[in-house]
């Protein structure tokens, strides 16, 4: 019994060990494209007389806009960072509410330069961020380009499918961070990246169930970015520090939502809403809402594309900003 003890002891100090040498050969192979700032990894490219700030979804990073950011760098300055905790930056020290968001791209922009009023393209909760911010500091923006914007009204109030739904999702990702930890994580998408997908849908089916169809979609959109871009974005997802830091950014969800949304600045500056052909009418109808706050709002729906209308159809995203004077 004894060497049955000492291999079941052997497991997860084999799996410690597998997780710790390849986080530091991935930090030889990827180390962060921009700098960091305060912690903060920011990416800049190109140079012009404007900036573009990018400000990124819920758990995405600097490069969900790698299809996007050198076609706007050929005219402008763009920015584009990850928010604490994901990507090359570092964990957060504050709660991942919105005015704690919204205060962190503040500094990073003052730390980084970046000259204000500026363009803002936003994505998702990104886009909802921005809207934040604009209503804190409308003197820093110039023009808003929103794509496909989470609205308030699609996580407040709370449904009780939607609270499980999400309780489910912070659990699965606390779990992942588990799974990390030990090298599990690594072993599936490394056998995933060799051509074995068996036992990574099996290892995903045992630790998610029926979040697994979540992780099969998540990777379909990972797969729209370049591909020298993907062996970056599996090395965040193979660290802990990315599945808690999702599990906090989702968990905040619900009181972004909740909080109030000041949207007269809007009325003053330019606002672009793109949607998605797949986002439900009323995400839609709230999007027309939104564009119309603003004297020169503009809506419009991005016919063949889904959430990650940057990936998607990049083109009309390239469209909307260049009609801001931004390419």
């Amino acid at each position: 019994m004894s060497w049955l003890l000492a291999a079941l002891l052997a497991v997860p100090v084999l799996g410690i060990l597998y997780q710790q040498f390849g986080a530091l050969r991935d930090r030889r192979r990827f180390p962060p494209p921009g700098r960091l700032l305060d912690g903060l990894h920011i990416y800049e490219q190109g140079e012009g007389p404007r900036d573009i700030v990018l400000e990124a979804g819920v758990a995405a990073t600097s490069l969900s806009w790698q299809r996007l950011q050198p076609v706007l760098a050929r005219q402008a300055r763009t920015l584009s960072y990850d928010r604490a905790g994901l990507g090359w930056s570092r964990r957060a020290q504050t709660p991942r509410t919105a005015p704690n968001l919204v205060a962190e791209l503040r500094r990073t922009l003052d730390a980084a330069h970046i000259r204000r009023p500026c363009l803002f393209v936003g994505h998702s909760f990104g886009g909802l961020l921005l809207r934040h911010y604009a209503a804190a500091h409308p003197e820093d923006v110039a023009a808003l380009v929103l794509l496909d914007p989470l609205v308030p009204l699609e996580w407040n109030p709370l449904t009780p499918e939607q609270r499980y739904r999400l309780s489910r999702a912070v659990f699965l990702s606390r779990w992942g961070a588990v799974l990390a930890r030990f090298g599990v994580v690594r072993l599936a998408l490394d056998l995933l990246v060799s051509g074995f997908r068996l036992i990574p849908k099996a290892i995903a089916k045992a630790s998610s169930g029926r979040g697994s169809g979540v992780t099969e979609r998540l990777v379909g959109e990972v797969r729209k970015l370049p591909p020298e871009v993907w062996p970056m974005v599996r090395s965040h997802w193979c660290l802990a520090k990315s599945f808690t830091s999702m599990a906090d950014y989702l968990d905040q969800i619900p009181g972004a939502c909740a909080l109030s949304v000041d949207d007269a600045a809007l009325s003053r500056i330019p606002v672009t809403v793109i949607s998605a052909e797949t986002s439900p009418l009323e995400v839609i109808e709230e999007h027309r809402r939104i564009a119309s706050c603003s004297a020169r709002g503009r809506h419009l729906v991005a016919k063949g594309s889904g959430h990650w209308v940057q990936l998607d159809r990049p083109d009309i995203v390239i469209e909307a900003v260049g009609d801001l004077g931004y390419t």
